[in-house]
């Protein structure tokens, strides 16, 4: 279990530092955006990621 948990984790960092190590200026208009987002926004965003992490992982089994 830890080792799974760990390599899940590590590829979330992977994959979360693509685009700022690829494409930085579009990594940064994108965080700009995303602050200028009200709270209630901000949380739809992150449901939707959660939802769809919960799918990928169900998928996968």
């Amino acid at each position: 279990m830890n080792g799974t948990f760990l390599t899940a984790l590590g590829l979330m960092l992977v994959l979360e530092g693509v685009l700022p190590f690829l494409m930085p200026q579009a990594w940064r208009d994108t965080f700009k955006r995303m602050i200028e987002l009200k709270d209630g926004q901000l949380r739809f965003v992150g449901l939707i990621s959660m939802i769809g992490g919960l799918i990928l992982i169900l998928m996968s089994k």
